[in-house]
């Protein structure tokens, strides 16, 4: 008999990496969790120029709402806001680091640009899931799939080219 585990393994990763590319918002997830149970663990995959729109989590009272970031597979650009939408922090996590992971408290507005093909992380936060609250979306930011998102990420994704400078601390 197989024992009950699950893997992590480079043929699952590239299998959904492949997925996301295939995706129109190019990024794919794969759970290693169910939306109920008190972990949540997955795979995000990432392709550049996916639009990941700032946001923060909030959990209820007796839960935690860090999220954890390790990437296994590519670079990936981690940028912090304050409430109004300002950029506090810019940092760049790769699987070759020198940074491979980051937590972020609970509260933290942020998002997340691919900075290359296929990159592939392992997030985990508290469940259970509820795709209804949990993420807050900063407002003053543009919705998915539209032509001002795009022009955003562009931005964004100079900040780690060294193209555009950021607009506040690293």
């Amino acid at each position: 008999m197989e024992p009950p585990i699950k893997r992590l393994t480079q043929e699952l990763l590239d299998k959904v990496t492949h997925e996301a590319r295939t995706r129109p918002r190019l990024r794919q997830n794969h759970d290693f969790h169910q939306p109920a149970e008190k972990v949540q663990r997955f795979i995000n995959a990432l392709q550049p120029g996916t639009y990941v729109r700032p946001h923060r989590h909030r959990r209820t009272a007796g839960m935690n709402g860090f999220e954890f970031f390790l990437v296994l597979r590519g670079d990936l650009g981690m940028i912090l806001f304050d409430n109004e939408g300002q950029i506090t922090h810019t940092e760049r996590i790769s699987a070759h680091g020198p940074t491979t992971g980051i937590e972020l408290a609970e509260g933290t507005c942020h998002t997340l640009v691919a900075l290359v093909a296929d990159t592939a992380l392992l997030e985990l936060k508290e469940g259970p899931y509820n795709p209804v609250t949990d993420k807050e979306f900063l407002a003053n930011f543009p919705l998915e799939g539209t032509v001002e998102a795009q022009e955003l990420v562009e931005v964004w994704r100079g900040y780690f080219a060294g193209t555009i400078p950021p607009r506040s601390g690293t």
